[in-house]
């Protein structure tokens, strides 16, 4: 993709639905997917992360003005940058709270979407993390009200925990020291400090435990957690073009942190996983947005047990026809060369269904081993029918040959070729009846291959036409050369002895033909000298 699209839109109904265009993208990612999502605040830079994330410093819009420039939640896939054979997926979500929309609950779901189709949820905020900023991620508190792992589960925020993605908070215009108690700490020991639950009593003042919910629900819902503080890149005026800056026009120190979170989210971010730990690729990943978004428009709670199964039988049905497909490609075009035996037949089979096999392996999701099973099935109904196709096919071909090669065989039947020039007017015959064999026969599986059979039973009818169309080119010769001396001889000698010569060599020469011709045809019979 050479620029972001819109994954989820949200009409001026405030319906949400997803693209077709994202989802044809998406169709086309046989690969698993990596998928980072970025959320926050309006107009907090979040858009500029994702831009840098994919290695440029535009594609999304970033903006200078209050207005928000994100709706919805859009959609960027590109090569993994570290993980070869894997897409990474960068999400940038509409920001929350922008005041024109006053609507918390569209909000919500657009965190709720963002935890739902990530492996790694980036979470971007300005200036710290303090009592303000966290309260203003009351979103994660609701989380448990839209979304359930199980229809029935004992420990709700331990299951969440186990399907949640990678949590990384980015605090942005960063202007404190990174000190405790007089001591450096590391941004992550500022989030885990900022995250401390207050211990609660009876002596507690009002209001300690909805200071802790948003810090408990932060614990218990992302078990991986880390944190990236980032100086203000550029002064007030700069900003407002930050499409237009390079590196080189940035704080060499924000540079420098924006270039540390990248390499994280980069060589750290997972792959999104479903239950039983299955990599999702882009196909599956868009049913799953559509699965979850049809649950938001029907009013429903979000069960992710029930939709990755439905997930899984969508994705497994497909799988069982490609697969399917697959294997018979495969057997029709190894097919198209001769098999002469079952045995060979069988070949072709094993070696297309280990392709197929190979296959399957990374496209069966689910526990349940019924799909395989299915196609396994298919695939030896397929080789049965095939064996059946061949023989009717070969048994077809070879009720062809016949009519094709009449001429051929009624000039075998009465020893026409049995003469000098024989052969070559036997391979000429034999020519003329293939050709005419293939214009009816055209491309047909076996057709080539019946060919080929009855071709090689008269090549030994072709090496005996051969062999006597030599001798009998050699003894016309010799009958040539004593025809000739038998003139010469004939004015030279008496008659009583010419007679006696002759018949001798025609006895001979009736001796020869006799034992080239052997029971093919009558011998050749020659007139005696008068």
């Amino acid at each position: 993709m050479q620029a972001p699209v819109c994954l989820i839109d949200n009409g001026s109904d405030g319906r949400m639905s997803v693209q077709q265009e994202a989802l044809k993208i998406l169709e086309q990612i046989q690969q698993p997917v990596v998928v980072v999502a970025v959320v926050g605040l309006y107009r907090t830079g979040k858009s500029y992360l994702v831009n840098r994330l994919v290695g440029k410093h535009t594609g999304f819009a970033l903006g200078g003005t209050i207005e928000s420039k994100t709706k919805g939640i859009w959609m960027w896939c590109v090569p993994h940058p570290s993980k070869p054979g894997h897409t990474l997926v960068l999400l940038d979500t509409e920001g929350l709270g922008d005041v024109q929309k006053g609507d918390e609950k569209h909000d919500t779901w657009i965190f709720c979407l963002a935890v739902l189709l990530s492996s790694t949820l980036v979470y971007n905020s300005m200036g710290t993390i303090d009592n303000t900023a966290l309260e203003k991620l009351q979103f994660v508190t609701e989380l448990t009200e839209h979304i359930r792992v199980k229809s029935s589960e004992h420990n709700r925020n331990t299951e969440l925990m186990r399907v949640f993605p990678s949590f990384v908070w980015t605090v942005r215009d960063f202007t404190l020291e990174l000190e405790k108690d007089g001591k450096p700490i590391t941004a992550d020991q500022y989030l885990e400090h900022a995250l401390k639950i207050k211990p609660v009593d009876a002596r507690s003042p009002p209001g300690v435990e909805k200071h802790n919910k948003v810090r408990q629900n932060l614990r218990d819902f992302f078990a991986e957690r880390r944190c990236f503080v980032m100086e203000r890149p550029a002064n007030s005026r700069a900003m407002k073009r930050m499409e237009e800056l390079t590196d080189a026009d940035l704080d060499p120190s924000f540079v420098q942190q924006v270039q540390d979170f990248c390499s994280y989210v980069h060589y750290s971010a997972q792959v999104k996983t479903m239950r039983g730990g299955r990599g999702l690729t882009g196909r599956m990943l868009g049913s799953l947005a559509e699965t979850y978004v049809e649950a938001i428009c029907s009013g429903k709670v979000i069960c992710l047990e029930s939709d990755w199964e439905s997930l899984a039988l969508i994705h497994n049905g497909r799988a069982v026809t490609e697969t399917l497909e697959f294997y018979q490609a495969g057997m029709e075009r190894r097919m198209k060369f001769p098999t002469d035996t079952h045995e060979a037949l069988s070949t072709i089979h094993t070696a297309a269904t280990k392709r197929a096999v190979s296959i399957s392996n990374t496209s069966f999701s689910g526990v349940e081993q019924k799909h395989q099973l299915q196609f396994m099935s298919s695939m030896d109904k397929e080789y049965v029918a095939s064996c059946k196709n061949v023989e009717v096919s070969r048994s077809e071909f070879r009720s062809v040959t016949p009519r094709t090669f009449a001429s051929l065989e009624g000039d075998l039947m009465d020893g026409s070729f049995m003469r000098s020039g024989g052969h070559r007017e036997f391979r000429h015959t034999l020519d003329r009846g293939a050709h005419l064999y293939r214009s009816e026969t055209h491309k047909g599986v076996m057709g080539e291959e019946v060919l080929t059979e009855y071709l090689e039973e008269k090549n030994a009818v072709g090496m005996s036409i051969r062999t006597a169309d030599r001798s009998l080119t050699e003894a016309q010769k010799r009958m040539e050369v004593f025809t000739q001396n038998t003139r010469t001889q004939i004015q030279q000698q008496p008659l009583h002895v010419l007679r006696s010569s002759h018949e001798d060599h025609m006895r001979q020469l009736e001796s020869e033909m006799e034992r080239v011709l052997g029971a093919t045809r009558k011998p050749f019979q020659f007139s005696r000298f008068k």
